[in-house]
């Protein structure tokens, strides 16, 4: 790579990583099999791919997109994605240097929890994400992606309360090797309950000592 090049990385492997992810866009966003897409088409919403650096050391994984972030197909732009920025401003990490997304793309009617067979629909996306970004370190944002990531990446035996399981830190089994894994409150509960803020502000200093 050549001196002061824009590109902290190789640029065949950006546009290896830039490909892979729009091809994940381009499938969901044609996913008629989804029973969100309806509601997706009738009230002019997006899917919420995901957001920030392809290279990321950290990814962050919710459970689905609100009604601001299906409006601007941009995952935590609302209330609960200034919670998100104050916490990573409280470790001193760039939003821009993570990846942000979740479990499912579309947003469910009225906020309502993920349903099991959305979550089934969508899961091979987010695991192609993390394939493709490969990060060292997956922290989830609320109990059904903490869940999801405990089944599938060699944690079941260990799953069980977030009240419990929030701020510890696991070894999970990815195809690429071993990562960190923290579960996390979702920065929502922030917004309803003010001393949870203190709770996830101390659990992203777990992550700054796992980052090194």
């Amino acid at each position: 790579m050549p001196p002061n090049s824009p590109y902290p990385h190789s640029l065949p492997e950006e546009q290896k990583r830039f490909a892979a992810l729009k091809q994940i866009r381009d499938e969901v966003l044609a996913l008629k099999a989804s029973p969100l897409y309806a509601y997706r088409s009738e009230n002019k919403y997006h899917p919420v791919i995901g957001e920030g650096s392809h290279f990321a050391k950290i990814m962050f994984i919710g459970e689905a997109p609100g009604k601001n972030e299906a409006l601007t197909a941009k995952p935590f732009c609302g209330a609960s994605g200034r919670v998100l920025d104050e916490l990573l401003n409280s470790i001193n990490v760039n939003r821009k240097d993570v990846y942000v997304t979740n479990i499912v793309k579309d947003r469910p009617p009225e906020n309502r929890d993920p349903t099991l067979e959305e979550i089934e629909l969508y899961a091979p996306f987010l695991r192609r994400q993390i394939e493709i970004i490969r990060p060292t370190i997956i922290a989830t944002l609320g109990r059904f992606s903490m869940v999801f990531i405990m089944e599938n990446y060699g944690l079941k035996e260990r799953i069980g309360a977030i009240s419990a399981l929030h701020g510890k830190v696991f070894d999970a089994k990815t195809s690429y090797g071993t990562v960190k894994f923290i579960a996390l409150y979702h920065p929502a509960v922030a917004l309803y309950k003010a001393s949870q803020k203190e709770v996830l502000k101390q659990d992203f200093q777990i992550i700054k000592t796992v980052i090194g």
